[in-house]
């Protein structure tokens, strides 16, 4: 069985040791290499050509994000950033995957003794997407709101009973950062779980709202789901729908993982078929794994008409094929030209005078 190589690119020798003793001790991957830094790592691509890099942020010599920068540009292949879990780290580790990085882990603590078969279960884990994944260079969106996005819609009463729910991991958050810069300020609610740590999620929103002619925020309890208003689920619960008299309103859970995930897109669309029914729309985007499936097939068997991200936009192709694999989907179609589908599919249920 031929192994996964990897390359490791960290200014500390014990960060160094400790990742390469996890990743050798899978059966399925070898560290061929080992850098401090990012120019010696150059070298080393060029030489042992590895499946996977893992890289941290903040090096000397050369920024990780400048290298990656670089590498994406010259050279696009699946990267796995470090990164420790802080604000400053979120924020980096998000334009790390806004330049191509396929995914992120947070750095190992040093004097790690419990947890340790957990946290060698979730890097693995992520070599093992990065190197089934098609990395790409992606240009950067600026820091102003967009001005490419879907022209409002031409009867605000469309939308206002509508709502879109999205799911997503590997790959995601710039998905749905491309489907959401092209929504109208008048688009109907849209609920967000993408796969992603607690420290995340609110510098994702934050990054989001920035960028959208929507409003973007991290979801709270309780909160009503507005028009022209899109939701994440924060990293550290379940994302539901519920109802209160006519209006639709936000639940967090921290019930137990659910696909080995929480938040979870099958809890969210679960009960987005339950409280919306046919007046969801379901986008199920770029990610590894099966979650989202079941519950995207009970919205559509609820009426709720539901898209897939097609193999060739996806970085991995897998919650999208597992939807279509149980015929949970209506259309399958490449990640720049969903938000114009979920447009039109709108416009068309509108037309018919859908109601609650």
């Amino acid at each position: 069985m031929k192994k996964i190589t990897v390359i490791v690119v960290d200014d500390s020798a014990l960060i160094r040791k400790l990742l390469s003793e996890i990743i050798n001790s899978q059966p399925d991957m070898l560290v061929v290499g080992t850098a401090p830094d990012p120019l010696i790592a150059r070298e080393m691509i060029r030489s042992l050509n590895p499946d996977v890099l893992t890289l941290d942020v903040e090096m000397p010599k050369m920024d990780g994000l400048d290298f990656l920068e670089r590498l994406m540009r010259l050279r696009p292949m699946p990267v796995v950033m470090v990164s420790s879990l802080t604000e400053r780290g979120s924020d980096a580790t998000l334009r790390a995957l806004e330049l191509g990085a396929i995914d992120y882990v947070s750095k190992p603590k040093i004097d790690i003794t419990h947890g340790i078969q957990e946290y060698a279960a979730e890097i693995a884990h992520k070599i093992r997407t990065a190197a089934v994944s098609k990395p790409r260079a992606r240009p950067v969106a600026g820091q102003s709101k967009s001005d490419h996005s879907l022209p409002a819609l031409a009867n605000r009463s469309l939308s206002t009973e509508k709502l879109i729910i999205v799911g997503a991991s590997t790959g995601g958050t710039e998905a749905i950062k491309e489907f959401l810069i092209e929504m109208p300020p008048d688009c109907p609610g849209i609920l967000i779980t993408q796969h992603m740590p607690e420290a995340f999620t609110k510098s994702f929103a934050a990054r989001l709202d920035s960028l959208c002619r929507i409003s973007v925020k991290e979801a709270q309890d309780a909160e009503r789901v507005l028009p022209g208003h899109a939701y994440v689920a924060p990293g550290h619960s379940h994302l539901l729908l519920r109802r209160s008299g006519a209006n639709y309103m936000t639940q967090l859970s921290g019930a137990e993982l659910v696909n080995r995930h929480r938040p979870s897109v099958d809890v969210l669309f679960r009960s987005a078929a339950e409280f919306a029914g046919k007046n969801a729309i379901g986008v199920i985007l770029t990610g590894m794994g099966k979650d989202g499936a079941l519950g995207m097939l009970a919205m559509k068997q609820a009426g709720a008409y539901n898209f897939a991200q097609d193999e060739a936009s996806c970085v991995v192709f897998g919650m999208p094929k597992e939807a279509i694999a149980v015929g949970a989907t209506d259309e399958i179609l490449p990640l720049g030209a969903l938000a114009q589908g979920v447009m039109r599919r709108l416009h068309l249920l509108g037309s018919r005078g859908i109601r609650v």
